[in-house]
């Protein structure tokens, strides 16, 4: 039995959609670190731009799961934002940068490029099929009508009143 591999490498569509899942906090986070700093910058540059990085860090934490949830992309998918950790001061835990991984930051810049020209990534390689034609003209008769048929506008009820929409009440009409 053998098991298909499962495509974990994040595609302009991909990024395309992480980036539009983000609130707005967030996406400009990540595109100061795709677009600013090419794949890494200062913990400190973003806050000075941004302010606290509290709301955007836990939106990029959660778009990920969100997405494998939503079928957007396959478990196993890397985060593609990263913090950089002191590496001076490992126990405290202090962030000093954000990180993208070299092969991703193409990805994300052209899907950054896409969102700012307001098209959408492309979904395969293949172009669209051509137009073949077989749609009918909007000026055309409707099939089973004849040409000289004409369509009505009301329909009569039995007593030969009419039976549409109508905005008097029924009380009204009693009188």
């Amino acid at each position: 039995m053998t098991v298909a591999a499962v495509d974990t490498a994040w595609t302009v569509e991909r990024a395309t959609r992480f980036l539009r899942s983000l609130t707005a906090g967030a996406r400009r986070f990540a595109e100061m670190v795709i677009v600013d700093g090419d794949g890494y910058i200062d913990a400190d540059q973003l806050r000075a731009a941004i302010g606290k990085l509290n709301g955007p860090t836990v939106a990029l934490s959660r778009a990920v799961p969100r997405g494998v949830r939503e079928g957007w992309w396959p478990e196993g998918i890397s985060v593609p934002i990263a913090p950089v950790h002191d590496p001076d001061n490992p126990s405290w835990h202090k962030i000093i940068a954000y990180e993208m991984t070299s092969e991703n930051v193409p990805v994300f810049r052209s899907a950054v490029a896409a969102l700012a020209t307001g098209r959408r990534a492309p979904v395969s390689p293949e172009p669209p099929a051509p137009w073949s034609g077989d749609a009918p003209s909007a000026f055309a008769v409707p099939p089973g009508w004849g040409s000289g048929d004409d369509v009505p506008l009301v329909v009569l009820d039995e007593g030969g009143t009419h039976a549409g929409a109508d905005t008097t009440s029924e009380h009204q009409q009693d009188r």
